[in-house]
């Protein structure tokens, strides 16, 4: 579709092998994303119609399993958010954009299966029938099939991460009479929707997401670093995810009376992957076939749009008379630099202190306000562009990039000696972190000093922590 806009003469294929999309995970945006969907796509009508508003992101903490639903730690806004976003069942946006594309002019070639690529040739069996292109985009997801084919996959090992997933019936309004008349304090605290933000559920080495959708039916999941922690077996995956979430009292009041959807349940293991190369002269990867970080902050959607709007204005140029060798080699590497860039600067290890909350309250605020000040601003100051570069690019990228890396690893170490300490989690009840919310501009630069003030506070408690010395026979050598 963006192609088209520019060169409607173009001939654009789009090879769809299912002939209806599936649901996926990946239900939840971000401003980044919206903003692409809203101002460069331009589904904004859809969006407000057929999906559900996003209430900015919600945690919950507990220091025990027996701990009162009332008292458990929560972190999240006090009102509406200041910028769109949006809970979406992605079967439904993915049929309305590729209407879209078909509208503006692609042609569609629904059920077909890709067999070999030839990317030298630049021929694409389909069936039967053989398609010649100037381009090859993949699309494919997960299945990054090109990667896989020419060999540039890679399992991102340093972020061992898997998920379990499930849609249910049945889960308990936030919002609702019940819980309002049962914990009235607890429901007076907010002046917005519990219900239609993206809830955590957060623990030591894993944490849970619980997303509505337009419908009545909510996405559940957890994600777990395998090294850290492993979830209970079980014969279903909805009942594996039931018996987990029977651990912390906030997932056992909201999921005490629903039901698993038979059939729409999910396992995937070893999340976090990237491909080496995702761009040459006549082909490249977009989407989850470039690269997938971590569903955490839901930024799956955030790359989507970067590398298709990126791949789009390669494919144009190509398009235009262009020798774009030099520019594709350039994509890629301004990729590569972005991915780590992320991955070091938010993902390594951070499922060490997810289950902190004094932690978490550090890297809840800095992650988020340096998100709004950085992509979040970057984007919205020309949409129509920005999208084109990626994030951490230039100096005070790099900048960024060391900044977030710096504290990432702090607050790392701050939870392993917390952990060895026995004192872990010790704050997890009894006490709230809302905000009014995050906006793109110098009003974030409060939230960013609240911050550093939980982050310097908790450097100045592990001054004395007594972290047990460990055996001689223990100890590394030199």
């Amino acid at each position: 579709m963006l192609i088209k806009r520019r060169h409607p003469a173009a001939r654009v294929v789009i090879i769809e092998k299912a002939d209806a999309f599936d649901r996926k995970v990946g239900e939840s945006t971000t401003e980044v994303s919206s903003c692409f969907l809203t101002r460069v796509l331009g589904i904004t009508q859809h969006l407000g119609h057929e999906q559900l508003a996003k209430q900015g992101l919600r945690f919950w903490f507990t220091p025990s399993v027996d701990e009162a639903f009332d008292r458990c730690v929560e972190m999240g806004a006090r009102y509406n958010s200041r910028l769109p976003g949006f809970q979406v069942d992605r079967a439904t946006l993915d049929e309305h954009v590729l209407k879209l594309a078909c509208d503006a002019g692609c042609e569609l070639w629904r059920p077909a299966k890709v067999g070999a690529v030839d990317v030298e040739a630049r021929r694409v069996e389909v069936g039967d029938r053989v398609l010649c292109a100037k381009w090859i985009v993949d699309a494919t997801g997960r299945a990054a099939l090109l990667a896989r084919q020419l060999g540039h996959f890679r399992a991102n090992t340093d972020h061992p991460i898997n998920s379990l997933w499930a849609r249910f019936r049945g889960v308990k309004d936030w919002d609702g009479c019940d819980l309002r008349e049962r914990f009235p304090a607890w429901a007076g605290a907010t002046r917005t929707a519990r219900s239609w933000a993206t809830n955590h559920l957060m623990g030591y080495g894993w944490w849970c997401w619980i997303i509505p959708l337009k419908g009545g039916d909510t996405s559940v999941g957890l994600v777990y670093d395998s090294r850290l922690f492993q979830p209970p077996a079980g014969a279903t995956i909805g009942g594996r995810l039931q018996a987990h979430f029977s651990t912390h009292p906030v997932g056992r009041e909201i999921l005490s009376s629903a039901e698993p959807i038979e059939g729409d349940q999910r396992a995937f293991s070893s999340l976090a992957y990237w491909s080496e190369k995702i761009a040459d002269d006549g082909w490249v990867c977009v989407g989850d076939a470039a690269s997938f970080l971590d569903p955490l902050y839901s930024s799956g959607l955030d790359f989507c749009a970067f590398t298709a709007s990126g791949a789009a204005a390669l494919i144009c140029r190509s398009l235009d008379g262009e020798d774009v060798r030099g520019a594709a080699e350039e994509f890629n590497t301004r990729f590569q630099f972005c991915h780590r860039a992320w991955f070091e600067g938010i993902y390594r290890d951070k499922y060490y202190y997810v289950g902190d909350a004094e932690l978490w309250a550090a890297a809840f605020l800095l992650d988020i306000v340096s998100y709004h000040l950085g992509p979040v601003r970057q984007v919205y100051a020309d949409p129509a562009r920005r999208f084109e570069q990626f994030p951490f690019e230039g100096v005070p990228g790099r900048v960024a990039r060391c900044v977030l890396s710096f504290y990432n690893r702090r607050l790392v170490r701050l939870a392993q000696r917390r952990m060895a300490a026995g004192v872990y989690g010790r704050r997890n009840a009894g006490w709230r972190l809302l905000v009014g919310g995050f906006l793109p501009d110098a009003s974030a630069l409060r939230l960013l000093l609240r911050g550093v003030c939980w982050w310097l506070r908790a450097e100045w408690c592990d001054l004395f922590l007594r972290v047990p010395v460990p055996p001689v026979r223990d100890r590394p050598a030199r």
